[in-house]
């Protein structure tokens, strides 16, 4: 026999069906015991009247595996609307161990270091694997949305031999007796692949060293880039990633629908043009000095709310950030070159993307190296492939740990991300 999920149960009414999934909860009552089996589609309730059945569904710890044989009876007091009834009860392994907290409860009451400490069984939890879910659709729709635009996907390295991008925020190791780098970002690669392939995104993690201990940063998460061949400037790739965000956000309410129900949070909308402001008005706006260099969590709060209250949308541009806080392969705006075509997207008053256009002439690169005092050898194989004609691109790369816990309202992006990698954690 076949066996069903128990999303699947609706369908099966008057047939005998075997589920199979974890101990998630059991009601004994004085004439009648309830199991409630949950798998990975959600939960099933069986009902126990026979004593032999009984006293097997009594002897059953949380989370022990079992495999149920029964008749799928409607009944709209039940999940979903039926249950199974005159059920066999099988153990597919050893009784398990009960976890330190109860996973059947609406809401996990383990403080989220502890979730942590235990992630193997806290994200067991139907809220935490309903995150994982989203994440998912998220990707998958990342990917739609380019490959539906003509982008190719591409597999970049993640051990490097030069700490090139920021040398003191990178992992060094020992790569066969020679320094090596666990990769900041895929920034390089991607963009010498704008010139094989022209448009290409890539899924994959990035690490950064950076002994930031907040909500909102890890030491390894989850970029999502892309990068784009013959634009005019950043406003091209901007549209690009507008497209690309509102295609994502429709694949997770299509693919995620029930975790999002579960969570009680839907989709955004994203505006047909999203609304837009130059880093000079984001300052004033968020009641910043005119002379601040960067946009402090505060201010980019100030400007999530102003962006809802003034055009309704949680979305938000603020571009020409200045070249001082740009990488150098940043491309200046030519009418005001203390300023950069660069930009970053703010979802509900956090960054959640960075992008812009790059520089691509040769004599440029060298240009922007020396005006850093840069010497050009640690980037050398990067700055040599300019010299063989590279069209005017740029890119961006969106946080999926971000846009996740955005989306689903978690206040740390530790609670929608599997294994956190951390200031203080490793393990699990």
């Amino acid at each position: 026999m076949q066996r069903i999920l128990s999303a699947e149960l609706p369908t099966h009414v008057g047939t005998t069906v075997r589920i199979a999934g974890w101990t998630h909860r059991r009601r004994l009552l004085k004439s009648v015991a309830f199991l409630i089996v949950r798998d990975a589609t959600g939960t099933a309730q069986v009902v126990v009247t026979d004593p032999a059945a009984r006293a097997a569904v009594e002897a059953l710890t949380e989370e022990t595996v079992v495999e149920v044989v029964g008749t799928v009876t409607a009944n709209p007091a039940a999940p979903a609307g039926v249950e199974l009834t005159d059920p066999a009860v099988r153990l597919l392994g050893p009784p398990a161990v009960p976890p330190g907290f109860d996973l059947f409860r609406p809401t996990l009451t383990a403080s989220l270091p502890t979730q942590l400490d235990h992630a193997p069984v806290a994200l067991r939890h139907p809220r935490r694997s309903a995150a994982l879910r989203v994440s998912a659709a998220a990707v998958a729709g990342f990917r739609a949305a380019l490959d539906a635009r003509g982008f190719v996907e591409v597999h970049t390295p993640k051990i490097v031999g030069s700490s090139t991008e920021s040398g003191a925020n990178v992992f060094a190791l020992d790569y066969f007796g020679r320094p090596a780098y666990l990769a900041q970002s895929p920034q390089f690669y991607k963009q010498l692949l704008v010139g094989v392939l022209e448009r290409v995104y890539e899924v994959g993690p990035v690490f950064r060293a950076e002994p930031h201990d907040t909500a909102r940063h890890l030491a390894q998460y989850t970029s999502l880039d892309a990068e784009l061949g013959f634009v005019t400037d950043h406003r091209d790739v901007m549209a690009v990633l507008r497209d690309t965000l509102a295609g994502l956000l429709d694949t997770v309410a299509d693919r995620a629908g029930p975790a999002l129900a579960l969570l009680d949070v839907g989709v955004p909308e994203v505006p047909a043009e999203i609304p837009a402001v130059h880093f000079t008005e984001a300052l004033t706006i968020a009641g910043a000095p005119a002379d601040e260099p960067d946009l402090a969590p505060a201010h980019e709060r100030a400007l999530g709310e102003w962006a809802r209250s003034e055009h309704g949308s949680d979305f938000l541009f603020v571009t020409g950030y200045p070249m001082t806080k740009r990488p150098f392969y940043t491309h200046p705006d030519p009418a005001r070159p203390g300023y950069s075509n660069g930009f970053d997207l703010l979802f509900r008053g956090v960054e959640l993307v960075t992008g812009g256009q790059r520089l691509h002439r040769h004599a440029d690169y060298l240009a922007a190296l020396a005006a850093r005092g840069e010497p050009v050898e640690p980037y050398a194989d990067y700055v040599a492939a300019f010299r063989h004609g590279m069209t005017p691109h740029g890119g961006f790369a969106i946080g999926l740990e971000r846009l996740v816990a955005r989306l689903v309202g978690a206040a740390n992006v530790r609670e929608v991300t599997a294994f956190p990698r951390d200031l203080h954690r490793l393990t699990p």
